[in-house]
């Protein structure tokens, strides 16, 4: 594996109902709760023009993903073939970066953005957020 290395800073991190990786769902639309991305004080003025009903792009850093694995069985099920993780959704993965499509609820410029259905857990570093493409 190439050793390049770069820095990544998180901007701030979610804060869920969710408090353990086995609670969340695999995917925000299978009955993941909504939750609030606080961002560090330097980073809030990065929200102004996001307003509710936006959709974003909420980019985070899944921290307990094994970084050594590339190969999982989809979705945990074991009963499926084996298949590399660049193939997958897993958690586990040579950089473990989480890729969430949510709608914007409510903006609190002291604190950050609710966002509806995210299945990170809480605590889950947040690394960038980005408006959605239609």
């Amino acid at each position: 594996m190439a050793s390049n290395t770069y820095q990544i800073h998180t901007v701030g991190f979610v804060r869920s109902v969710l408090q353990r990786t086995e609670d969340a769902p695999k995917q925000g639309d299978e009955g993941a709760p909504d939750a609030w991305i606080e961002l560090s004080e330097e980073m809030l003025e990065g929200l102004d023009g996001i307003v509710a009903g936006d959709q974003l792009i909420i980019l985070t850093w899944l921290h307990l993903g094994n970084r050594s694995v590339l190969k999982v069985h989809p979705r945990g099920d074991v009963n499926q073939p084996l298949k590399g993780v660049f193939a997958t959704r897993s958690p586990s993965r040579p950089n473990p970066i989480g890729l969430h499509r949510v709608s914007v609820l409510e903006i609190d410029p002291a604190r950050g953005v609710r966002v509806a259905a995210i299945e990170a857990f809480d605590g889950t570093p947040v690394v960038d957020i980005k408006p959605a493409l239609s």
